[in-house]
Order: C-alpha cells, then structure tokens, then sequence
C-alpha cells in the first residue's frame, strides 16, 4: 500500500505523523520512506538514515544551433513556461523556467534545436533501522521540483508499505506525489487556516481520485468547523492528536513519540488499521 500523508498547509505536523507512522510500522510491515519534500525535506533529522546511494537528476532544456535556426519564432509560439525568446537574430533561453517538455523541438521547422541535460538535484537512498528511506533533495534557487519527486518515487517498492512525505500545499509538487497513493492522509489544525487548507487539500485528492482521511493536530485548540467540515465532506476523522508540550520538547530535539514509549506506538499502529479499514 503506498499511503501519501500531505496538508494543505505547513507547519500542520505532516512530517511528524508520516515519521511516527513509518517507525510504528518498522518490524511489523516491511517499510519505505519517501521524503518527496524535496524542497525543506527533513524526515532524515528523525529517522536518521546510512545513506548508501547518490545519484544527480537533470531535465533536459533547450540547446539552440543559431547557424541553422532561421528565427522564425515557432519554439517560443508553442513554449507555454516562457522558456525560449526569439528577439530579431537570436534566440534567448531560460532554462530555469524550462519544465523538459520537448515541445520547441518538436516543432522547430529548421530541427535547430537539441536537449542537454541541466542538474536540478539530487535522490539519496539509505536505510534507517529496517526502513528503506529515500530522499529527494532540490538544488537551492531552483523552482521546478516535480521532475525530482517523480525521480524520488521511481523507487517505490510496491511489496512493501511506502510512505510518502508530500510538500506543504496543493500545488504541482503536491500533485505529483500524492497522485497514483492509494491512501492519502490529510493533516490539519483545528483553526481557520487549518481548515480553508484542509478544503483545498480535499478537493486535490478528490480530482485524483484518491480516497482520504484526515489527522487533526493539536485537536483541543481551536473551534469544531473542521469536524463539521469533515462530516459534511464525509471525510473520516482517522486520529486526534492533543496539545501536549512533551511532544513539543521531543520534537526539538529531533526525537520521534513513537520512539519514546510503547502508549504512542499503539496509537500509530491504531491510525494504520483505521485506515486499512477505510481502503
């Protein structure tokens, strides 16, 4: 089962549940751990992984040959990210705006232009305990992550139980790494933040198809809109997690609940049979 955890918002505790629910599982289900937050991913702080494997990703952009591009304009007519700029006798590119989709030199009549390979970042894979964990990780100023989360998720093992860390939001990044989950869990707050991010996240997974639950952090603070919400949306309300600053204090020091006593483990191991129930 490959069960996406994701939040509409950042700071909701996203991580901290897909940490806590990968170590709970750790020895009872065979486990992988996709940090697809290639942006900010920081699963590693927890789980501490021996990394072992390296390898560079790179998307292809244009190369233009001026010597035989007649300058028509016809590559930057069809570019719909601005990537490629005709100005009178030269060709302008922009290769951090390119997203690699072939699109310039399919339609160069002259075939003026070619791809060269342009480094975006890198995929680390290790092990943490018994998880095999792997982690994307974006080149600083880049602004297009997708081509490394579908790197990052072109080592699922689908034999095991993989999950995946998404970025905050519900743009393309998180697209691209909860589409295809057979689960995903949604993590909000108890407040209107919370929840007008919570909808948002809804009607992503909804638009995938993705069936979804929903993980309501620091559930005592904050009013009842989002279980109303829930309700109304007939989204199951999986696990409640309360205010609690020994959480807090273990998290600062990079210290996962579920490592610190048998009580929040069952709790994690509750949340994955709740949500089996649901599939």
């Amino acid at each position: 089962m490959v069960i996406s955890i994701a939040s509409g918002k950042g700071g909701t505790g996203k991580t901290t549940i897909a940490v806590n629910l990968a170590l709970s599982l750790n020895g009872q289900e065979r486990v992988q751990f996709l940090d697809c937050d290639v942006e900010g991913p920081n699963a590693h702080i927890f789980l501490k992984p021996d990394f072992y494997y390296e390898k560079p990703v790179e998307i292809p952009v244009p190369a233009v040959d001026e010597a035989r591009c007649s300058y028509c304009g016809r590559c930057a007519e069809v570019c719909s990210f601005h990537a490629i700029a005709v100005i009178k006798d030269h060709v302008l590119t922009f290769p951090e705006l390119c997203h690699g989709c072939g699109g310039c030199i399919r339609f160069c009549p002259e075939k003026a232009i070619t791809e060269i390979g342009r480094h975006i970042g890198v995929v680390r894979r290790g092990v943490a305990g018994e998880i095999d964990f792997v982690q994307g990780t974006l080149d600083i100023g880049e602004a297009i992550s997708p081509p490394l989360i579908k790197a990052v998720k072109r080592l699922i093992q689908r034999d095991q139980t993989v999950i995946l860390d998404a970025p905050p939001g519900t743009s393309c990044p998180a697209v691209e790494t909860v589409k295809g989950s057979d689960f995903c869990l949604l993590v909000t707050e108890p407040t209107p933040f919370g929840l007008n991010d919570l909808s948002l996240a809804t009607h992503m997974v909804r638009k995938l198809g993705v069936p979804a639950g929903v993980v309501i952090n620091r559930s005592d603070v904050g009013d009842g809109r989002v279980d109303r919400f829930c309700e109304e949306q007939g989204i199951p309300i999986l696990m409640r997690i309360p205010w609690d600053t020994r959480l807090s204090e273990l998290y600062a020091l990079g210290e996962p609940v579920a490592q610190s006593g048998s009580e929040w483990k069952a709790v994690f191991l509750r949340l994955f049979e709740d949500l089996q129930r649901v599939v």
